[in-house]
């Protein structure tokens, strides 16, 4: 087994594409998945999960029915399972998202054309 360590400014720059995570580690049933973001998402619910969120670059704001977080390099929120939200960017954000794995990015709903491909490692 190599013991190397995982390089989040190396993997970013791997791809160019946003709103697709891209597994970059697994611990138990959890994926570590990076994904560059920019603009407004879908609102959506993660019925089962919570869903984690550590900005690496950029400022993420995070939308609720009944209000937002903004949250910025080196700090993290966890959206509670069954939370509705939509991230948004104004300028282009490096995350990393903690999540089971199979979590779709749309959650729950509807695909829609910004629904990702799960399990894509990079």
């Amino acid at each position: 087994m190599p013991y190397t360590a995982i390089n989040f400014q190396q993997k970013l720059s791997l791809f160019t594409e946003q709103w697709t995570p891209k597994v970059i580690a697994e611990m138990n049933d959890y994926q570590f998945k990076i994904v560059k973001l920019q603009g407004d998402f879908v609102w959506h619910a993660h019925e089962h999960t919570d869903e984690a969120f550590l900005v690496l670059e950029g400022q993420l704001r995070i939308d609720f029915r009944d209000g937002a977080v903004e949250i910025g390099p080196g700090e993290m929120y966890v959206v509670p399972k069954a939370v509705e939200h939509k991230p948004f960017a104004a300028e282009e954000v490096k995350l990393l998202l903690i999540e089971p794995r199979g979590v779709l990015n749309t959650g729950d709903h509807e695909p829609s054309e910004l629904t990702a491909v799960n399990d894509v490692w990079i």
